[in-house]
């Protein structure tokens, strides 16, 4: 990430801390070393921001590539860990995957919302099984993040954040998930998902929601499609 992402470290993290005071609970739960996949609820656009400021390594998530499109904006995604990607279903997917993969592979820390996107009304949605796959194939321990108050603190359509709203982070303890078997089992990713949403879930205290956090069907296809039992990732 070189001297912008250090700059962002050093200088923006520290600073962040000072202004919004955020509380931070379980950070000797975190691993020092070795790969690590934080699992967390989404609730705000600052989620990204909280986490990084909040961990005590250096953290990564990856973000909408339209984001990097001016210089300033790219600069600031950079220093906060930021990586780019394209979101979407299908191929988009795999390929967001295989990046955070590496990311892994190098021992490094992701910061993933196995949600998928936001949750406008607070509640806590169903679990996408791309976070569980990507545990089950690197091996890497998941640590479960609750954050609370950052819907408040930034809620969706504000442009700046409020000093005067505090956030809490709560990491959890990191689970090994391997006993549900191997990331080719779609019975094993699913039974991973649910543990790391119930792990999320003790944390936050969200009302459930049971259902995933995706827009109406847009035709009678696409109806059909989300009432069959396939797998989101």
């Amino acid at each position: 990430m070189g001297a912008t992402y250090a700059l962002g470290r050093f200088v923006l993290a520290p600073l962040a801390r000072l202004v919004y005071r955020p509380r931070v609970e379980g950070r000797a739960n975190v691993p020092r070393t070795g790969p690590v996949i934080f699992a967390s609820n989404h609730l705000s656009f600052i989620d990204s921001i909280a986490i990084p400021v909040a961990a005590p390594r250096p953290v990564h998530f990856m973000a909408k590539s339209s984001y990097f499109d001016t210089w300033a904006s790219r600069q600031f995604f950079t220093a906060i860990g930021a990586i780019a990607v394209q979101r979407g279903a299908g191929q988009a997917a795999l390929d967001a995957l295989d990046q955070q993969r590496k990311i892994l592979d190098d021992g490094r820390a992701v910061a993933l919302y196995p949600e998928g996107t936001r949750s406008l009304d607070g509640r806590l949605y169903k679990g996408r099984t791309g976070v569980a796959f990507l545990a089950l194939q690197t091996g890497a321990p998941v640590v479960p993040v609750g954050l609370i108050g950052t819907d408040a603190s930034m809620p969706v359509g504000a442009r700046m954040p409020s000093m005067s709203e505090r956030i809490t982070v709560r990491f959890g303890e990191p689970l090994d998930l391997s006993r549900h078997g191997a990331a080719t089992s779609g019975r094993a990713r699913r039974g991973a998902t649910d543990e790391i949403m119930a792990a999320i879930h003790a944390l936050s205290g969200q009302e459930l929601a049971g259902v995933y956090n995706e827009v109406p069907a847009q035709n009678p296809i696409e109806r059909i499609k989300r009432a069959l039992p396939f797998e989101r990732l």
